[in-house]
């Protein structure tokens, strides 16, 4: 459910502002209903079904993928003495994220599916394997006691690996 009002708190010198509200019970199932109630401070023009979900929710969507870079991929880590160095680092920052992006489409079936780029890197890429090299293909041995092994392989051959 979706409404608006004008409210204007104490520090605002009297000036009522208009107030999206998003009012809604969420379910789990073995667990108590629980009401989960928004408000967005807005001066934007629209409905509040649009707003909410098109612009305001946009937003957040955005300002959780610069967060990725920021804990996942570590973007803010320029600490070089010159500025081309820096750029490169951030440069080569957003070529990952990029790569992390196409992994979670690839992974889009499955646990990983709207998993956060550090989840990502601790399931399927931060693991000790045995690698095994000839002239025509690389073989990559995973642990036998690996919890995310069926992720780990359908996501492997969504990309192109063949299986040994």
């Amino acid at each position: 459910v979706f409404g608006e009002t004008r409210y204007a708190a104490k520090s605002w010198k009297g000036r009522k502002r208009r107030v999206l509200i998003k009012a809604e019970v969420v379910r789990l199932e073995g667990r108590e209903p629980k009401d989960n109630a928004r408000f967005v401070v807005t001066n934007l023009k629209g409905s509040p079904r649009h707003l909410y979900k098109k612009v305001y929710c946009y937003r957040g969507d955005i300002e959780n993928r610069i967060k990725e870079l920021h804990h996942g991929l570590e973007i803010d880590r320029t600490s070089c003495t010159d500025f081309m160095a820096n750029q490169l680092r951030v440069l080569l920052t957003s070529a990952a994220y990029v790569l992390m992006q196409e992994l979670r489409l690839s992974a889009r079936r499955g646990d990983c599916a709207r998993a956060q780029v550090s989840t990502l890197r601790e399931r399927l890429l931060k693991l000790g394997v045995w690698v095994e090299r000839s002239a025509r293909r690389i073989v990559l041995h995973l642990p036998q006691s690996f919890p995310y092994l069926d992720d780990w392989l359908r996501i492997a051959r969504s990309v192109g690996a063949v299986p040994a």
